[in-house]
């Protein structure tokens, strides 16, 4: 299918990089968008991302091909009610949320599970709104699309190969194994992240002696405990069930390693922590000890042939020695594309001021 317009129901980081990236990659594709202020609409439009100047009314969404569902989660049933009416019969709908459970009901409920593919881009920042925006936050990031049983499977490929041509990296999940996935890798570490930090809060002393002496392994594991309260009360809300199951999973696997610790049970605990590692070590990024000082940073990185090899050789002419160097692809609550570890401060330091020399955007950590 021919796509020539698409619409987008919000502008914020997700709705605003979207665009961005279609833009520069599909610049004859007319793009049509609403955003809850008027002022994010008349930035888009002088800046050439959109057709429209003033807020697009939903009647303004029937010619579509796709529509974005980018507005807060809370929106979205709204939106879905009135473009059900307006949609024309060749439209997918999607959205851009973390969780799926929630919006696949209100799709279900109305009626339009063959017109609803869900969509999940694994990628993110701290920053929010248009103006952080960027075209290549999608580069080589995972997108969860997650289509309902009747979604006929020529348009779940046909989205999928937009999506790829966005330079993301498509996944068809089904939205519960979706919400339990995400559950596990993301939103339960957020969980005890927190929760590690509450509890040194808890327990320290007057003089906060844990707090002075924290080290690099115990604020690298806690690091996402700095994240927006605000959208993980959302996030907890939305996917409650789910997260909640892991919760409990979990706290049968710290009773058994209290279990193993309490009697002494030498063999138990090693295999606790040799099991960790073995499959730690399998993912693609080396895992680092406990107490180690990490000297790491990410950066924006165009996909193309040649492009880790040429930061890897202006680092390397400045003898400048590569820890560990790779691309991120999930990186929903980071920013950066290419994630370089490095052995000391002053090789950090260096880094970026090179890297910035050659207009690179870095992230520091």
């Amino acid at each position: 299918m021919s796509v020539e317009q698409l619409g987008f129901i919000g502008l914020g980081l997700i709705g605003g990089s979207l665009v961005k990236t279609i833009r520069r990659l599909h610049p004859n594709i007319s793009i049509i968008a609403s955003s809850g202020r008027q002022s994010t609409i008349t930035c888009a439009f002088e800046e050439g991302l959109i057709e429209n100047r003033v807020n697009a009314a939903i009647e303004s969404f029937a010619s579509c091909d796709y529509i974005f569902l980018c507005a807060p989660v809370q929106q979205n049933a709204g939106y879905i009610k009135q473009l059900k009416h307006i949609m024309k019969p060749s439209c997918i709908l999607t959205d851009v949320g973390s969780v799926k459970g929630d919006i696949h009901k209100v799709v279900a409920d109305l009626h339009m599970e063959s017109r609803f593919i869900g969509g999940h881009p694994m990628t993110g920042s701290e920053q929010t709104g248009l103006s952080n925006a960027t075209a290549y936050l999608l580069e080589n990031a995972y997108y969860i699309l997650t289509p309902t049983a009747q979604v006929k499977k020529d348009r779940v490929e046909e989205f999928r190969e937009f999506i790829r041509s966005l330079g993301a990296i498509p996944m068809v999940l089904d939205s519960n194994t979706h919400d339990a996935a995400t559950a596990a890798i993301s939103h339960l570490p957020h969980v005890l992240a927190a929760a590690l930090v509450n509890f040194v809060r808890q327990s320290d002393t007057p003089d906060e002696t844990m707090k002075t002496i924290a080290a690099g392994g115990f604020k690298d594991i806690t690091r996402i405990a700095s994240s927006s309260p605000v959208m993980w009360e959302e996030i907890c809300t939305a996917n409650q069930t789910q997260i909640l199951y892991m919760l409990d999973a979990f706290d049968q696997l710290l009773s058994s390693i209290r279990a193993s610790i309490a009697s002494s049970d030498s063999c138990g605990i090693r295999e606790f922590f040799q099991s960790a590692k073995d499959y730690r070590d399998s993912l693609m990024v080396t895992p680092k000890g406990p107490g180690q000082t990490v000297f790491e940073l990410y950066c924006d990185l165009i996909d193309e042939a040649g492009g880790i090899a040429t930061i890897a050789t202006i680092l390397a002419s400045n003898h400048i020695s590569i820890k560990n160097i790779g691309i991120t692809h999930n990186r929903e609550f980071e920013e950066g594309v290419l994630k370089i570890e490095l052995y000391e401060k002053s090789s950090y330091d260096r880094t970026i001021a090179l890297l910035r020399k050659y207009h690179y955007t870095v992230y520091e950590r």
